[in-house]
């Protein structure tokens, strides 16, 4: 089997307003919401420590230094915890090793391919991971981790995909497929929001890349698109025959986190799987309910 430059860094687009959230996210980045006891952050960050991602890069924007604190060392709360007796293992997740996490800025919200740009210097050569901290996957393995071992296999780019009923595909971006091989698709096209009966296939992009280094000359070059913002997915479009590029079909589950109802739908459905409230919040659903 050929050997693929290995998959160590990882940027988090992190710069949003948050708008959507408002007025929660007023003071509060809306990637520190947490899902049942977890900030949203720190549910990709684990993903990509799964996948043996080393080093994690966050694209930030004003007001968003809380997210680079959460990883931090908190000397007054852990001393406190320590003197009373306190379980200190609840922490271990949020403390990054010094070095591995570094900040970059994105001054001018002009889309996700100008965030993705705004790392150019930190990615350098290497080819590297995106994750969507707003899309919430849950599997096991972990989608990034499932992307990475395909990886390892095929090299070149690859995408998370979810197969969805064919009704919905107006929605989201979709692939247009070439040669199937288990969970691996070839992809041969990238299409954003196409009506139905138009639509090349049901699988959607879902929130997870591993890129080359060569999409940044791509994003450098590229004029606005949808939105009139720099969008990722025409700088990965352009890609496509130049470089190989596989989706990988997730199995798991995923939740809209950039969504009230998809916040919620994750709340409930990670609660109602922990031992500790399952039960309980089961039955607070069923009162509920009626």
């Amino acid at each position: 089997m050929t050997q693929h430059k290995p998959i160590k860094k990882a940027v988090f687009p992190v710069a949003g307003l948050g708008t959507r959230f408002l007025p929660a996210t007023k003071a509060i980045p809306k990637e520190l919401l947490p899902i049942v006891d977890r900030p949203l952050i720190q549910y990709a960050v684990d993903e990509a420590r799964e996948a043996g991602i080393e080093q994690i890069i966050f694209v930030t924007g004003r007001g968003k230094t809380a997210i680079v604190e959460h990883f931090d060392v908190a000397f007054e709360l852990e001393t406190t915890m320590e003197e009373r007796g306190k379980d200190m293992s609840v922490l271990d997740p949020t403390r990054a090793t010094p070095g591995d996490i570094i900040t970059v800025r994105q001054q001018v919200p002009l889309g996700l391919g100008h965030a993705i740009w705004c790392a150019r210097a930190i990615v350098g050569d290497d080819p590297f991971a995106i994750l969507l901290p707003d899309e919430l996957m849950v599997g096991e393995p972990g989608c990034m981790k499932q992307m990475v071992e395909a990886y390892d296999e095929v090299g070149g780019n690859l995408i998370s995909v979810l197969e969805i009923p064919h009704e919905d595909v107006s929605s989201y971006g979709v692939i247009d497929p070439g040669e199937e091989k288990g969970s691996l698709t070839e992809v041969k096209g990238l299409v954003e929001k196409p009506p139905v009966a138009e639509a090349p296939s049901n699988k959607i992009v879902s929130g997870r890349y591993i890129l080359q280094p060569e999409v940044m000359g791509v994003l450098k070059d590229q004029g606005k698109g949808a939105g009139g913002e720099i969008q990722l997915t025409d700088a990965m479009a352009k890609m496509i025959g130049s470089q190989p590029f596989h989706a990988v079909t997730f199995e798991g589950n995923r939740y809209d986190c950039g969504s009230k109802t998809g916040f919620v739908e994750a709340t409930l459905a990670l609660a109602l799987e922990r031992e500790d409230m399952g039960d309980e919040v089961r039955e607070i659903a069923r009162r509920l309910l009626g």
